[in-house]
């Protein structure tokens, strides 16, 4: 392949050495083998990266079908879930992963071209790889497109390590609860051994603000043996102290580890650099989610 001007790339060749063979190469099947997987794969990044319709791509990624059908056939098969797997399982294998979890969301637009698809009005539809469905499954009913106070939005639910690197991503509809969705959040973690052994779905311990202050929460993560770091709400510490010694002891509270839930916060900043991720153009849920996996896939590179 002629090789791109450094403006339009994004992976170093060490890095691309190392997703390279985890790619699907296409040979066997039906049609002709994947060519240029480089500079395709570059050329999804660029688009996300600018926020640029998929037509006005430059020349240099080949036809613009071209690098769009690879996207949509990624994001269908689940390809990238798999690539973001496997480098997290060599980072756990190498005893690089933090295991004290954060977790949130953050919001974005959906633009008008992503919003003109027919979806049901109060459709709250997530959409998440890890139980590798068929894709008519994965794409939630409504596209993962909600209507809350600031129009119609989408929302990412992220958990990331202790050093601010994703771990799971789940996208709904803007008006959804994040409490409501930290079970599904914490069911896409799911990293591999690289030997013999369970993937490992359990983090140390989750960390998360009063938005996860409820009971039904603290009690999942109480069964499933997760250290709770979540601060109470003002009115529950106040229904507690007006109700004396009935009230009950107040939850655990780990202030010192409380401290580094920003890096979840940090982690959005990151994301939100990309045009095509901090606004959504995307028509399906599952094109834009692997677009948000690919980010995580090159801050897991990098790290």
């Amino acid at each position: 392949m002629t090789k791109q001007p450094s403006r339009f790339r994004v992976f170093s060749d060490s890095e691309w050495a190392r997703i390279e063979p985890l790619l699907p190469s296409n040979v066997g099947r039906r049609g002709h083998p994947f060519g240029d997987s480089r500079r395709v794969v570059e050329g999804i990044v660029y688009r996300y990266r600018t926020g640029m319709p998929w037509r006005d791509l430059p020349g240099e990624f080949g036809p613009w079908q071209t690098v769009w059908k690879r996207h949509r056939r990624y994001a269908a098969d689940g390809t990238w879930d798999r690539v973001l797997a496997r480098v997290v399982a060599e980072a756990d294998a190498a005893g690089k992963v933090d295991w004290r979890v954060s977790v949130d969301a953050t919001i974005t637009r959906a633009h008008q071209h992503a919003t003109n698809t027919r979806r049901p009005e109060q459709d709250t539809g997530a959409c998440s790889n890890y139980k590798n469905l068929p894709v008519h499954e994965c794409e939630p009913a409504g596209h993962g497109v909600g209507r809350s106070r600031g129009g119609l939005t989408t929302k990412i639910h992220q958990a990331v390590d202790g050093k601010g690197r994703p771990l799971a991503m789940v996208v709904t509809g803007g008006q959804r609860n994040d409490g409501a969705m930290l079970v599904e959040v914490l069911a896409d973690i799911h990293v591999p051994r690289l030997g013999r052994g369970r993937a490992r779905t359990r983090p140390d311990a989750v960390i998360a603000d009063k938005a996860y202050a409820t009971g039904v929460i603290r009690a999942e993560l109480r069964r499933r043996g997760i250290k709770a770091v979540i601060p109470a709400k003002s009115d529950a510490i106040a229904a507690r102290r007006r109700r004396g010694s009935a009230g009950g002891r107040p939850p655990a509270f780990d202030a010192e580890t409380y401290k580094d839930r920003n890096v979840v916060e940090r982690s959005f900043n990151v994301a939100k650099q990309w045009r095509g991720l901090a606004t959504r153009y995307d028509k399906l849920a599952i094109t834009y989610r692997a677009a948000v996996t690919i980010c995580a896939l090159i801050t897991w590179l990098r790290a």
